[in-house]
């Protein structure tokens, strides 16, 4: 539960900093460098983010799944385990 909430918050956070920069976008008009450094921040949290996701799926905290089968995909998906 700890590792989802870890990862919401810091897609919050990178959501915020996207924000931030597009505020920043809008508002400055003196070609300050808020903006680049608001995406540049962005930009490394993602980084982060998706290697830290690599490292919990290789350290086996992280799980992938798919959907969850409805009846008549978990029929077929029977169907085709029982035949050889």
């Amino acid at each position: 539960m700890l590792t989802k909430t870890l990862i919401v918050f810091v897609l919050i956070m990178i959501i915020a900093s996207l924000g931030t920069a597009m505020v920043y976008l809008l508002k400055d008009r003196e070609r300050s460098p808020r903006t680049v450094k608001a995406l540049t921040a962005r930009i490394g949290m993602s980084l982060a983010l998706f290697f830290l996701l690599l490292l919990g799926y290789r350290a086996g905290i992280l799980h992938p799944h798919g959907l969850k089968p409805g009846p008549a995909q978990a029929s077929q998906a029977e169907a085709a385990r029982a035949a050889p």
